[in-house]
């Protein structure tokens, strides 16, 4: 890797040639400034009904129609497929519940290098319950679950793929919806957590302020203000 180097022109910032870094380093710079990066806690089966519950922060919604979640996984150290993966290539389904402060150290625990006939799910002592229109089973205690369908699995090198998913069903917990008919959420009352920087850092929400989007003909009549 070649050595950082500042930025021409004054400004203080360094030049990180992120192609020519290795993979670890990469991920430290990328990991550390892109935050907070919500939580993904896929539950999966195999077709033989093999069970699965992991997290994942390269996770996010990227648009609704059709409502489109994308999920980017890492293979094992030693290059083999993690059970995620090869369960939602197998049978192109899998659940993504949300991880609320009350569950995060049982989700902590269904990120353990565990052999791929562990079911983290009974390892974690987890309540699930069958979901509405996919075969993995969805955590009760998660405030907000959906349940996906795979539209497309890039392979982007050996080592990490993304999973492009429509969502074919949303279940969000009683208590945190305000308004049904007008889909108003309570968002703050599910006290979500998210992950940031280093080695098990975590970041709990809450801590929000209010900007609106501004109005180009109010801009304009107002140049300058």
């Amino acid at each position: 890797m070649k050595r950082p180097a500042r930025l021409s022109g004054g400004n203080d910032a360094m030049r990180f040639d992120i192609p020519a870094m290795k993979p670890a380093d990469r991920y430290k710079i990328l990991a550390s400034a892109i935050t907070p990066r919500p939580i993904a806690w896929v539950t999966s089966q195999s077709a033989a009904g093999g069970r699965n519950a992991a997290p994942y922060s390269f996770f996010n919604f990227f648009g609704p129609d059709p409502a489109t979640i994308v999920l980017g996984l890492m293979a094992r150290p030693d290059g083999t497929l993690k059970d995620s993966d090869a369960n939602i290539l197998e049978t192109g389904e899998f659940v993504v519940n949300l991880v609320c402060e009350a569950d995060a150290q049982a989700m902590n625990l269904t990120c353990i290098d565990a052999p791929p006939d562990v079911d983290e799910i009974t390892l974690a002592k987890l309540e699930v319950v069958a979901s509405d229109r996919v075969a993995p089973p969805r955590i009760v205690t998660a405030p907000a679950s959906f349940e996906c369908r795979l539209l497309h699995r890039l392979t982007l090198s050996a080592a990490q793929t993304l999973m492009v998913a429509e969502v074919v069903m949303a279940h969000v917990a009683d208590a945190y919806v305000l308004d049904e008919q007008r889909c108003h959420i309570d968002t703050g009352a599910m006290h979500l957590i998210a992950r940031v920087h280093g080695a098990g850092v975590y970041l709990r929400s809450g801590d929000t302020f209010q900007m609106d989007r501004p109005v180009w003909k109010d801009v304009a009549g107002n140049p300058g203000k």
